[in-house]
């Protein structure tokens, strides 16, 4: 897996392909090429850095606006239902029931998209609440930052138990084990430990002078120089793979096939009171508009809120 990443960062922008195999270079080239020293950096550089190369950050998609997720509410086999049988009312004349079924509609279709707005901002605040800081070397000291303010050429002190923010190399190690099953799938612990690696051509497995993003520190302490952070890490790369439309999950699904089942219903009922009717020799129009209050009233149209309102709630409530 790590030779398919390696892959992949050989051909993307020249940034990543400049810093693809960092854990190869000589460390007095990599702190040259850096622009970094084994002190830190000052804060006023890793500013300057942070708008240059962003937030160290994983992208997993764009969020999804109010006004997107109210569009997509209209995707929902009921609520095109709905929509149809007011337009039928509308044009056959009858205004005022095709009013109040639109009402009906917009007010399942707003009260949804708002309440599941409301629980996507909850998840991201907290999301943030419990965003996770490391010491870093600023001006020389030792200073608490978050992970995402973390720029290449930064120095940063890990122990045991912390999670590794970036791809870095290791400038001092003692005792240092790493747990790199996330990306490798190794079952035991990694020693690390500074200097060359022995031989040129080694992959990112087989780096033992460097730790990657989303590993763990097992054991001991070690001083590490970031090298890539963000969407260029190993595990960005690997990330940029969640940015995809997650598939719909199985509640998902089965929402979708009711709402199908009860419009393939409410359409054969129309077909069938109209066909009675007409052999019955009743008049056409007002057959018509019956088979259409039929299916309104076939149609659960508060339903998709309801469904949405419940569990946007309960995403709300475990957030606070």
């Amino acid at each position: 897996m790590f030779s398919a990443v390696s892959a992949t960062l050989a051909g993307s922008d020249p940034a990543s392909r400049e810093g693809a195999s960092f854990w190869r270079e000589g460390l007095p080239d990599l702190l040259a090429r850096l622009a970094a020293t084994p002190g830190g950096l000052a804060s006023a550089e890793a500013a300057a850095r942070r708008e240059r190369y962003g937030p160290n950050v994983l992208t997993v998609g764009r969020p999804r606006t109010l006004l997107r997720l109210f569009l997509s509410r209209f995707r929902n086999p009921l609520v095109i239902l709905l929509l149809v049988a007011s337009a039928v009312s509308a044009l056959t004349g009858d205004v005022a029931s095709s009013v109040i079924v639109v009402v009906m509609a917009l007010l399942s279709v707003t009260l949804d998209s708002v309440q599941e707005y409301r629980a996507g901002q909850a998840a991201e605040r907290l999301r943030q609440s419990v965003a996770v800081r490391v010491s870093a070397l600023r001006d020389g000291e030792p200073r608490d930052v978050p992970v995402s303010e973390l720029v290449p050429g930064d120095v940063v002190l890990l122990a045991a138990g912390d999670l590794v923010p970036a791809d870095g190399r290791l400038l001092e190690a003692r005792d240092c084990f790493v747990n790199q099953a996330l990306l490798t799938g190794e079952p035991y612990p990694v020693e690390k430990h500074p200097g060359q690696l022995p031989a040129p051509g080694l992959t990112m497995n087989e780096a033992e002078n460097a730790a990657f993003m989303g590993t763990s520190m097992v054991s001991g302490s070690a001083r590490l120089l970031v090298c890539r952070t963000g969407a260029g890490t190993a595990l960005g790369e690997i990330g940029a793979s969640l940015s995809k439309q997650p598939p719909p999950t199985a509640f998902e699904i089965g929402t979708r096939r009711f709402g199908f089942l009860i419009m393939r219903l409410a359409v054969l009922m129309v077909l069938f009171v109209i066909l009675v009717n007409s052999l019955k020799h009743r008049p056409i129009l007002e057959s018509f508009l019956f088979a259409v209050a039929l299916a309104v009233g076939l149609t659960p149209e508060l339903l998709p809120m309801v469904v949405s309102v419940t569990l946007s709630r309960g995403a709300i409530r475990m957030a606070a």
